[in-house]
């Protein structure tokens, strides 16, 4: 049974690529573009941030692959980007030598194609081929290609596959898993890929074997592999839904269930398998290992019925686990505590794993850290970053404690004298405390304009981070920017974020709500100078306070958003997010969908603040029509809002640093516009 049908009549702007729907799209731009992009602050500002994006400054970032370290480079020479290496002892050098491995550019010119670079797999342990992926417009479905690491080229007769959402991994030097789009009935609800075949080369992908064969709904599956000498393995993953997975290996042909629990994400290297909990697990002699926790065991005494699991993180109410990476006989640990950076290794040693501090963050600093060379040896990258801190990379190894050396270093990119940053904390509508970062110049007391952003869902963490954009087009021009730690989030774990799922969901907003309030109540801002974006879920987020408090607001900037709650399971990868939001489908979760569903809640009689919605053509996650319907019934209803769509982008919206600087430039002028309005 499903929920009533209401007349739509913006229906057909889903039709992504239909000409009344395009025409309406060129026209909202050319308005979008004519009102805010002809002024010359709005040209200043465009040509600071490309400059910014496009600086030789920037920290290269690579992988070790072999002998040699990779990294993707986009500048104003590359729009579209060059794949390139180089050696270690160049890479530590000021201006390293770089090999161009792969000039996009180029590429797309000798092909007469708009390629965008979405990665590369390459093949172990030779190093000497590559699956290269490319997408059209940045999209998430790509091509693949098989790729000549020596000579630079693509393989005439090397693998090769169309254009589909799903993937391709190594299985072997000849073998390539296939999960992919195969023709009718070989894709989930959710258009990503049910089946996995291993493909062999010599053979027509026809004839490649079907391995495994899922649900049409489940979200996906995916076959992988472990290709390290002693340590061979693989497995197919079948994910039930976004949350929940069934994990198998393959031996000998047949298929041996890994008896994990379901939510819980696993990661194998070399005789060790890792769990990641979402949630508590109790364990037959009554041991619970509570949500959050990070487990570690030898795998084949784990297949023998082995579960005296080695903990090498445990949560607590403030504590929790944001990310982990393994070398070759420890594993990195990126921890926060009341959202506060803290790095550690847990080290194996004689058949135990023993934990100990490697870093903490200065302030509000942000840490990341990874292997050089999962592997081998052990040392390992560390970054440092925050709101006002450039980034800086340094290289540490295991034995030499916490001595670190630094590499790289990136400039800043706009004046950081007087801010300062901060941590206040709201208190949501059901008693629950709420933290938020707050940075800003030191004022004089009165009100500021205020960019507040926020996301709230999937367990996303929002963390302190460095960024141009928001410094050169809002805190110098001594605006206030404020990033909520809400509830669907990640920042106290998985608890924090499934306190805001599904009929909870409303938790997310009245958090949101809170920050907002105390903000006003602080004397930071007033309701009127007040702007908030978001996008993606966090664009929902945004469509949830347009219609639930558009008077706490003054301007929206909503980014390749979702709004229609009642239809976002039908279009593109949204049945995708069931286990996130609920199924408008059945009439007791449409009972609770259809409160934060803003398409729905739009209503003709309120004053709803200045809006301004993003998107891109090519997002073929999100789509465009949540946006594009959005836009035109609050035009209908003679509600102020602007509409800017790339054509290109995919769920990033822009693919080249031309296209992000315009589409930042745009959201900065029109808060400015909006929350600053000049003096006539």
């Amino acid at each position: 049974m499903s929920c009533s049908p209401e007349p739509d009549p913006f229906l057909w702007l889903e039709e992504i690529e239909g000409d009344q729907a395009l025409l309406w799209v060129d026209q909202q731009n050319s308005l979008t573009k004519a009102k805010y992009a002809s002024r010359p602050s709005f040209r200043t500002l465009r040509t600071r941030l490309e400059a910014a994006y496009n600086s030789d400054d920037r920290i290269p970032y690579v992988a070790k692959h072999g002998d040699h370290y990779y990294n993707f480079w986009q500048d104003e020479q590359h729009p579209r980007g060059i794949w390139r290496r180089t050696s270690w002892n160049q890479y530590l050098t000021d201006d390293p030598e770089w090999e161009i491995v792969l000039d996009l550019d180029k590429l797309n010119f000798d092909e007469g194609t708009d390629w965008a670079y979405s990665g590369a797999s390459l093949r172990y342990p030779d190093w000497t081929r590559a699956l290269v992926f490319l997408s059209r417009g940045g999209s998430d479905a790509n091509v693949v290609r098989e790729f000549d690491l020596e000579s630079k080229s693509f393989i005439k007769d090397g693998f090769s596959l169309p254009e589909s959402k799903g993937s391709a991994s190594w299985a072997g030097p000849d073998r390539v898993f296939v999960n992919r789009d195969f023709g009718e009935g070989s894709l989930t609800h959710s258009g990503y890929p049910r089946t996995v075949r291993l493909w062999t080369r010599g053979q027509s992908l026809d004839e490649a074997p079907t391995i495994f064969e899922g649900e049409v709904d489940d979200v996906s599956v995916s076959g992988w592999a472990l290709l390290d000498e002693g340590f061979e393995r693989q497995f197919v993953t079948q994910g039930t839904d976004f949350y929940n997975s069934n994990l198998f290996l393959i031996d000998n042909g047949d298929l041996i269930t890994v008896e994990k629990p379901s939510d819980a994400n696993a990661s194998f290297h070399r005789e060790h398998m890792f769990l990641d909990l979402d949630s508590d697990w109790e364990l037959a002699e009554g041991k619970i290992h509570p949500a959050g926790s990070l487990l570690a065991i030898e795998f084949e005494t784990f297949l023998a019925g082995n579960r005296n699991f080695h903990v090498l993180f445990e949560p607590a109410s403030n504590k929790t686990l944001l990310g982990y990476s393994t070398m070759r006989d420890a594993v990195l640990l990126r921890i926060l505590e009341d959202v506060r950076h803290r790095l550690e290794v847990a080290s194996f040693q004689e058949g135990s794993w023993i934990n100990a501090a490697l870093a903490s963050g200065d302030g509000f600093q942000a840490l990341s850290i990874w292997p050089v060379d999962p592997r081998e040896g052990d040392a390992y990258y560390l970054t440092r970053s925050g709101y006002t801190d450039p980034p800086s990379l340094h290289v540490g190894h295991l034995n030499a404690g916490k001595k670190t050396q630094t590499i790289k270093r990136s400039p800043s990119y706009f004046d950081t004298s007087d801010v300062n940053v901060k941590q206040h904390w709201a208190v949501s509508k059901d008693g629950t405390r709420i933290p938020y970062f707050e940075v800003a110049r030191e004022g004089d007391g009165n009100a500021r304009p205020t960019l507040l952003y926020g996301y709230g869902g999937f367990q996303v963490s929002m963390l302190p981070s460095y960024s141009a954009t928001i410094g050169a087009g809002w805190l110098e021009r001594g605006g206030v920017y404020v990033v909520a730690n809400i509830r669907g989030g990640g920042e106290f774990g998985p608890k924090w974020h499934q306190a805001a799922l599904k009929r909870n969901r409303m938790r997310a907003y009245e958090d949101f709500i809170a920050v907002a309030e105390d903000l006003i109540a602080r004397g930071v801002t007033t309701s009127d100078q007040l702007g908030i974006q978001g996008g993606s879920n966090g664009g929902l987020l945004m469509g949830n306070m347009l219609a639930m408090r558009p008077k706490l607001f003054g301007a929206v900037v909503a980014q390749v958003p979702l709004f229609d709650m009642k239809r976002y399971h039908r279009m593109l990868a949204g049945a995708s997010w069931i286990a996130e939001y609920g199924d408008p489908d059945i009439p007791s979760e449409w009972r609770f969908l259809r409160k934060f569903s803003p398409y729905q809640r739009l209503r003709e009689r309120p004053d709803y603040p200045q809006t301004l919605i993003m998107t891109s053509t090519r997002d073929d996650r999100v789509h465009p029509g949540h946006a594009r319907k959005m836009a035109a019934k609050l035009a209908e209803m003679r509600k102020p809002v602007a509409y800017y769509e790339n054509t290109e982008g995919g769920h990033a919206a822009a693919v080249d640093n031309e296209q992000r600087a315009f589409m930042w430039t745009l959201s900065m002028e029109f808060l400015w516009d909006a929350l600053d309005p000049p003096e006539e």
